[in-house]
């Protein structure tokens, strides 16, 4: 506490009034002045250690809660007022601070009532999500971050840009790369536009994976990228120069609603360019159908990572040159999803992505293997998914690594042209309605999944009543009618 200035004014106010004590009587048993007091309930004084021992023995008062209950409130009402409907309510963090700690029951009150509202729309969320895997759309809408609207737009639509994929070969021919891309993209900006590429060392870039000087007009790179991860960062920003015409329009076409969302779609079209860049579409297709799209062959051919490749292989949707239609799906150890794409569009009423049971989560497990299987959805559909971890930016000693995990899946029937289909033998695609049992049941999102018995659901489904038999209790931890 004594490195801590402690503002509780409000608190010793209402001890003060449950006490039935005047300022001046409450001051005397402190041993200290009206006036002292006076300018402490006012917040224009912290507390000090001595005084905190004293309202401790005269007045009972528990030290912990002097600190802890404002804490607790602001850190509450933070979350509240970083929703998107609210987040342009306060010009600044002082009047949180203000009612946590002058109406902290207001304050509770404020942040139950939010919560309320956040799980009704997670609910409505839910059922939107459910009526529009059945074929129905609905108006049901909620305030959305710019982050949101941009993955749903590109979550929605095929991952493949006809116009940036033409731009980025002619890209590749301008530059005549040979065996050196790197290279040759240094030298392209270079001569074009005057930028010198620095690869910088962690203590001078301790916070930024690329940084661009414009005053120097030098393009700085982290040495903690692995050296694929340091070639799209420089195809990025080369793409972005080359190809902003055909970036902005792909952008508008895309009608989003806002300035930010605007430019996250930018950063999202220049790496796909950067991948288009460093795997031209008729080369990486040729070479994927030979290797029967053998991902750790394609990533040591293209020299780009096994998350790289796998991003590409789900952009090859070219009319009369398209691959087998994968999609793909990026999750931390947490369950936070980082990504989904897929050729046809990441196929959201027949896979999920959500189920716990999936090898994506597994994969956190066995980092570095390649997790091979099948699985059916309660619709029937059957898919063959690949999954593994990726690891990030390489940390300094003492820092613990980023690490995700990669899962790319097409539909069963395409087993036989994908070089993964090996290892499902004994596995086949349904047949007169019934299923092999080497086939991983799973299902959506545990709110939208109705499998009864599911050893791995979290959650209770929200289109059933909850069983609430006393007598029987179920394999689930949340049984339903």
């Amino acid at each position: 506490m004594a490195n801590q200035k402690i503002f509780a004014g409000p608190r010793i106010r209402r001890v003060r009034n449950a006490k039935g004590l005047t300022q001046t009587a409450m001051a005397e048993g402190l041993g200290i002045s009206p006036s002292y007091l006076n300018l402490i309930e006012r917040n224009q004084r912290p507390l000090t250690v001595p005084l905190i021992l004293k309202l401790a023995s005269v007045y009972k008062v528990d030290p912990d809660e002097l600190q802890g209950e404002a804490g607790l409130s602001l850190q509450a009402l933070r979350e509240v007022f970083s929703d998107p409907l609210l987040s342009g309510e306060l010009p600044g963090e002082q009047e949180l601070v203000d009612v946590a700690e002058a109406a902290p029951n207001a304050a509770a009150a404020l942040v139950k009532l939010y919560r309320a509202y956040r799980e009704q729309a997670d609910r409505m969320s839910d059922l939107s999500e459910m009526l529009a895997r059945e074929g129905r759309t609905t108006a049901i809408s909620a305030a959305r971050l710019p982050i949101d609207e941009v993955r749903e737009v590109f979550e929605r639509r095929a991952a493949h840009f006809p116009s940036i994929e033409e731009e980025a070969e002619s890209f590749h021919k301008l530059l005549e790369p040979g065996d050196d891309l790197a290279g040759a993209i240094k030298a392209w900006l270079r001569r074009e536009h005057g930028i010198v590429v620095r690869v910088l060392p962690v203590a001078t870039m301790p916070n930024w994976r690329r940084r661009y000087d414009r005053h120097s007009q030098r393009l700085f790179i982290s040495e903690r990228l692995s050296p694929a991860d340091q070639l799209r960062e420089i195809a990025m920003e080369a793409c972005l120069l080359r190809m902003s015409v055909a970036i902005a329009a792909e952008i508008e076409a895309l009608k989003f609603s806002g300035n930010e969302a605007r430019r996250l779609a930018r950063f999202e079209l220049g790496r796909y360019a950067a991948h288009a860049l460093m795997m031209p579409y008729q080369a990486f297709f040729a070479a994927a159908e030979r290797a029967r799209y053998d991902l750790d062959v394609l990533r040591s051919r293209f020299g780009v990572s096994f998350e790289q490749a796998a991003n590409r292989l789900v952009t090859l949707g070219r009319a009369g040159a398209s691959g087998v239609p994968f999609f793909m799906l990026e999750v931390d150890n947490a369950g936070n999803r980082f990504r989904k794409a897929g050729v046809q569009g990441f196929p959201q009423s027949r896979f999920g992505g959500g189920c716990p049971k999936l090898a994506v989560h597994a994969a956190f497990a066995q980092p570095g293997q390649i997790l091979v299987e099948a699985v059916e959805m309660p619709d029937g559909a059957e898919f063959l998914t690949v999954a593994r971890t990726l690891e990030g930016p390489q940390g300094a000693f003492g820092e613990r690594p980023r690490r995700t995990a990669l899962l790319i899946g097409c539909d069963l029937a395409f087993r036989d042209s994908v070089v993964y289909g090996a290892a499902l033998a004994g596995t086949s695609v349904k047949t007169a309605g019934v299923s092999s049992p080497a086939l991983t049941p799973i299902g959506p999102a545990c709110r939208l999944c109705e499998r009864a018995g599911c050893l791995a659901r979290a959650e209770p489904p929200v289109t059933r009543p909850l069983g609430l038999d006393e007598m029987v209790t179920g394999l689930s931890a949340f049984d339903f009618q």
